[in-house]
């Protein structure tokens, strides 16, 4: 399997999604600069956490617009899958990958801790190796984590099963106190409708390997391995 990575000015995950990437993969991802307009032929295309731009005029907002982004759209649109993690998640819906906004946090504060998720869904080349309602801890780092869609479009996330995680407590009761940010409806990881691009404010690369304190984050990898492979 063939990987690629984003990067941006800004990027600041882009290493260790490579790492992660090669140390289940056995090859090094290609590295895609954001000036890239195109890229080569890959399985999987990685936007990484940082933040990209800067974050200037909003998180993702100017990285969605970069040549290599529309490289990736039209990957996505004929069926690459796109791993988009933390800034990645926020560029994703800026370039109309997946439905809603990331706002800023409800507290107005930069939040970096663990947390634990609740795992929806087996059924996509990203979770195979999970199990539905699965509690698994993750780390994330952002201040613009608040997953945000009208109430239409959040009815239909629920019905098509467009959830990929939920912020939960440690014995998986989806709380509002086990939400870090004020997602709606405790949200911290989202399908597109065909389920070929997750976008997830957590970052699995950082819990991939026991030696980084935990290797919860590894099963993506290796799902995405046994998927695409």
């Amino acid at each position: 399997m063939q990987a690629a990575v984003v990067v941006f000015p800004g990027s600041n995950c882009d290493r260790d999604a490579a790492v992660a990437l090669a140390e289940a993969t056995g090859r090094p991802p290609y590295l895609a600069w954001h000036r890239d307009s195109a890229l080569p032929a890959v399985d999987l295309i990685v936007i990484p956490g940082g933040f990209a731009y800067g974050d200037y005029l909003r998180a993702g907002a100017m990285a969605a617009r970069s040549p290599v982004m529309r490289e990736v759209v039209a990957r996505a649109g004929r069926g690459t899958p796109i791993l988009a993690i933390c800034n990645g998640f926020q560029v994703a819906t800026e370039a109309g990958l997946l439905p809603g906004v990331l706002m800023r946090n409800a507290d107005l504060r930069f939040v970096c801790r663990d947390v634990h998720l609740k795992v929806e869904s087996d059924k996509t080349p990203f979770t195979a190796h999970y199990r539905p309602g699965q509690v698994i801890r993750i780390p994330i780092a952002h201040a613009e984590g608040n997953y945000f869609a009208d109430a239409a479009t959040l009815a239909e996330i629920e019905a098509r099963g467009q959830v990929a995680f939920r912020y939960c407590a440690a014995d998986g009761a989806v709380t509002a106190a086990a939400n870090p940010n004020g997602s709606q409806h405790n949200i911290a990881g989202l399908f597109n409708r065909a389920r070929t691009v997750l976008g997830m404010m957590p970052h699995p690369e950082r819990l991939a390997d026991p030696l980084l304190g935990g290797s919860d984050g590894k099963a993506m990898f290796t799902s995405l391995i046994a998927a695409l492979s």
